[in-house]
């Protein structure tokens, strides 16, 4: 890396956010980094003077302005945030009670929106930082049986598009990243959560869901080279907005938007026929 900054990792204690924490580490960095089980972090990454585990519930905003402001006062600024943190949530739209989609909001996307909310005014005052915030290649083209937690994807998705643009003034630099299948925790109990109230008419989604969880173990993506390519996007001086990480992401990225422009341009006529007609 080009020097020595502060980061500040959200869900570090296993997955993505463990490989970056390690290879960061590994590269003389300082990371702060936040988990619900501390005892779990610290297991996971050991001692090190450069690392500050911090127990934050992202749900809660006086938690997360706690640990960041912790962060600060330790290393005397932050440089990088990744909100990385979030969980999987399968299940149609009927069967998610309105407890189960809303916990999944509060973690996926007001977590995120919490930790950028406390962030920029330091940010801000230092006219420097990176955004990185993780979603998935199901907040640009979901799958069947993943509605809930497609939107809360696409929401960190739309959220960081315009977060961009608000903060570019201040010399913050802002990334979405998009991840395929990578072969971590994710399809275990601990990281993906599925309705438990269960319907038989939704044959089709209980079999994708058979299928997914059949693929643990064997997804095509590495989190190290994951980590590792984010890591090299924030010494970019002219980093994406949007980084897909893994070739399946990128097939369905792909896929999703020439679809979409063709959809477009195949009701053309119809969508300009709502103008006001011009003389």
């Amino acid at each position: 890396m080009d020097s020595k900054k502060v980061w500040f990792i959200t869900g570090a204690s296993k997955g993505l956010g463990l490989s970056l924490v390690k290879q960061l580490l590994e590269a003389g960095q300082y990371v702060a980094g936040t988990s619900r089980n501390p005892a779990e972090l610290h297991n996971a990454v050991g001692e090190n003077p450069n690392f500050l585990p911090l127990q934050v519930d992202l749900a809660n905003e006086a938690s997360v302005s706690a640990a960041i402001k912790t962060t600060v006062d330790t290393f005397k600024s932050i440089d990088v945030v990744v909100n990385n943190a979030g969980y999987g949530i399968g299940g149609s739209i009927e069967e998610l009670t309105d407890k189960e989609t809303r916990d999944s909001f509060d973690i996926n996307v007001f977590g995120t929106l919490n930790v950028v909310r406390h962030v920029l005014p330091y940010m801000r005052a230092q006219l420097s930082g990176h955004i990185i915030n993780i979603s998935s290649i199901a907040g640009i083209a979901p799958a069947t049986g993943w509605a809930v937690y497609g939107a809360t994807k696409f929401a960190v998705a739309g959220l960081t598009e315009v977060l961009a643009a608000d903060v570019k003034a201040f010399g913050i630099k802002v990334t979405l990243v998009a991840p395929g299948a990578f072969r971590t925790s994710f399809l275990t109990p601990d990281s993906l959560s599925i309705a438990a109230n269960s319907i038989d008419a939704y044959k089709d989604v209980h079999e994708t869901h058979a299928r997914y969880l059949k693929m643990n173990g064997t997804q095509i993506g590495d989190p190290e080279k994951a980590a590792k390519a984010m890591i090299a996007v924030v010494d970019e001086p002219n980093p994406p907005l949007y980084l897909l990480l893994g070739s399946d992401a990128y097939s369905r990225a792909i896929t999703k938007v020439e679809n979409m422009v063709n959809e477009f341009r195949k009701w053309e006529g119809l969508t300009k026929s709502t103008d006001y007609q011009t003389v």
